[in-house]
């Protein structure tokens, strides 16, 4: 009998076990990846394989597959109660991280940390893709002009055939007319007198130049105009990471946008206020961090910045940084000695800092990054920032598009003059009853809304449509 109740408790035991097993992992992958994005992108590298803040978290279920689900459900709740505790898993990620502190998360349910689960481990198989974009969101690289169709070739040519012809029946015509009156019958023309004779020179030059010129107004038109231009960038810098996922404002980086006529690119000093802590990408892992780090001279290896950096030795700058790739690569892998892959990949990050940051007349590595110009306005027009971000409140996205949404940057609107006009026709003016700038300039409209006869007031109404506004 007690061998019987023994054998039952064993099976129970045993089929409550592979439940628990079986459960694990059945939760919802799209759930896991927004609450991954919303809780834990922050320090952990998206493609789960890359150590950064926290540790890649490719096989964490295995290396805790020795403690109960509770302690690693107890981890992500809690970390630092379960490091009090003594937890062997905990105090061995705590000396290895510290003093790093893992983000509490006690209102987790046993079901979205399931769905993490099934989220992290999908992606680091391959298992669980990137959603397509939208056809909405899918757009070329770069505008180019269209090739004229086929078919104006045609009707080119039809039109030749006819002049020849009509050319000819007007000759035959002369030439009837004539027999008919006595008078002397002009020689025929052959082929090639009919097409170089006077005429058909006059007519080709008229058409040369009616061709000229139409060329040259669209091509006046089009100058500086490149939507949907989107180079490669010496640093695969990535918007959707930095202003969507971490929602860190545009203003933070562009500072000038608030106050000056151009947005300005962010020098590196901006960039090193993060990544002094975050020294390792989410998505690249040490590689395009790293080029910040080479171009103001900090050495990830010691957290300090370099003394007399801009005269420095390239050979002395490799030394340093293939150490910290290399130091990476082996913590990352857990291996004891540099193998064929991990030199292949030191030197591979190696070459793209050095391409990425020198090129013909830029030869030191050391000094600001060479970022490739998107936005270019002609000359001959005046735009200025602060005007629109500030004192017209428009929203970076109206002209930029959703740039948070942006792994590579590109011009999202034409930037035409057509394009701006249609804009300063259709924005009201902000703060125009209240703003004292225009309470005694503009009494007229200031009646009109009052009487109801006008529901707003344009830019175009106090004057953004004088040519001197932007061609002064």
């Amino acid at each position: 009998m007690i061998y019987k109740l023994f054998r039952f408790s064993f099976l129970m035991a045993f089929c409550m076990g592979w439940a628990s097993f079986a459960v694990l992992g059945q939760g919802n992958p799209d759930e896991g990846k927004t609450l991954f994005a919303n809780n834990c992108a922050q320090c952990h590298a998206k493609d789960m394989k890359t150590n950064a803040t926290g540790p890649a978290l490719a096989g964490f279920l295995d290396r805790w597959s020795s403690f109960p689900t509770e302690d690693l459900n107890a981890w992500i709740r809690n970390s630092q109660a379960l490091i009090s505790k003594g937890h062997p898993r905990a105090t061995e990620l705590w000396k290895q991280y510290g003093p790093v502190v893992m983000t509490a998360f006690p209102n987790l349910t046993d079901g979205q940390i399931q769905s993490l689960e099934a989220y992290i481990q999908g992606t680091a198989a391959g298992t669980y893709g990137v959603i397509a974009p939208t056809q909405a969101e899918v757009l070329p690289v770069e505008t180019k002009p269209k090739p004229l169709s086929w078919i104006w070739f045609a009707l080119l040519a039809i039109l030749v055939f006819m002049a020849v012809i009509l050319s000819r029946l007007i000759t035959g015509l002369t030439r009837l007319s004539s027999l008919q009156t006595g008078e002397p019958v002009p020689p025929s023309k052959t082929f090639w007198e009919v097409l170089s004779g006077k005429s058909m020179v006059v007519t080709l030059i008229v058409l040369g130049v009616i061709l000229a010129g139409y060329t040259t107004v669209k091509n006046g038109i089009a100058y500086g105009r490149q939507q949907n231009y989107q180079p490669d960038q010496p640093i695969k810098f990535s918007h959707a990471t930095h202003s969507g996922l971490n929602k860190i404002d545009c203003q933070f980086c562009h500072d000038g946008a608030r106050r000056s006529k151009h947005a300005v690119i962010p020098a590196m000093n901006t960039c090193m206020s993060c990544h002094k802590a975050i020294v390792k990408g989410s998505t690249y892992g040490t590689a395009e961090i790293s080029k910040i780090f080479a171009s103001v001279g900090y050495n990830p290896n010691t957290s300090q910045y370099i003394p007399n950096y801009d005269n420095m030795d390239e050979k002395e700058i490799e030394v340093i940084f293939k150490k910290w790739i290399g130091d990476n690569y082996l913590s990352e892998n857990e291996l004891k000695a540099m193998d064929a892959e991990g030199e292949r990949l030191m030197n591979d990050e190696w070459n793209a800092i050095k391409s990425s940051l020198t090129n013909k007349t830029k030869t030191k590595i050391q000094g600001p990054v060479e970022w490739t110009r998107i936005h270019n306005l002609p000359d001959h027009v005046y735009f200025n920032h602060s005007q629109h971000v500030t004192v017209g409140g428009v929203a970076c996205q109206q002209c930029h598009g959703k740039i948070e949404n942006m792994e590579v940057v590109r011009q999202y609107a034409t930037l035409s003059m057509g394009w701006c006009i249609n804009c300063h026709r259709e924005t009201e003016v902000k703060s125009f009853s209240t703003n004292d700038y225009y309470l005694g300039k503009y009494e007229k409209y200031h009646q009109a809304l009052k009487d109801g006869s006008k529901n707003k007031v344009t830019v175009e109404d106090i004057g953004g449509l004088e040519c001197q506004k932007c061609h002064y």
